[in-house]
């Protein structure tokens, strides 16, 4: 690491950044790339945060997140490929679990794809339970699908 992480709200400034990451990280495994207005969307919806990771002033991630009364959902995690297993990843899940517990959230849930081992790995490492599988949950370029695995980390508050 050439430089130490800067994590920072993401904005409204941040739509065709977040897309370009999503994009990075996304494309390469053959899923749907969200777009700035995905993004957008996402964004307005209530209850919803992100965070941008930067290392020396270059955004490399960020993750969307919801928080709905004491359940957050965790929408997306995008890390370019390049920068890979350098605990990028595990700041952004770190900064959600975080804020999610400190707004009341009892359980953080997401969905993986089960072809995703790197993510699953990371998912594992900090906790998170398979409760469930979504069938053919994701479409990939090639025109398969990929089941999803359904994660839940149940949350400490302090509150």
């Amino acid at each position: 690491m050439n430089g130490a992480f800067v994590l920072r709200r993401l904005g409204a400034l941040d739509l065709d950044l977040a897309s370009r990451l999503h994009g990075e990280a996304f494309a390469p495994l053959g899923e749907h790339v969200w777009s700035r207005r995905d993004v957008a969307e996402l964004l307005a919806s209530p209850g919803v945060a992100g965070f941008v990771l930067a290392e020396n002033d270059d955004p490399i991630g960020f993750a969307l997140y919801r928080v709905v009364v004491d359940e957050a959902e965790l929408l997306t995690i995008a890390v370019q490929v390049g920068q890979r297993r350098r605990g990028a990843g595990r700041e952004l899940l770190a900064a959600v679990i975080a804020h999610a517990s400190d707004v009341g959230a009892r359980s953080l849930f997401l969905e993986v794809g089960v072809d995703n081992p790197p993510a699953l790995a990371l998912y594992g490492q900090a906790g998170f339970e398979t409760i469930g599988r979504r069938n053919a949950y994701y479409r990939r370029a090639d025109r398969q699908s990929a089941d999803a695995a359904v994660m839940r980390l149940t949350l400490t508050s302090d509150g």
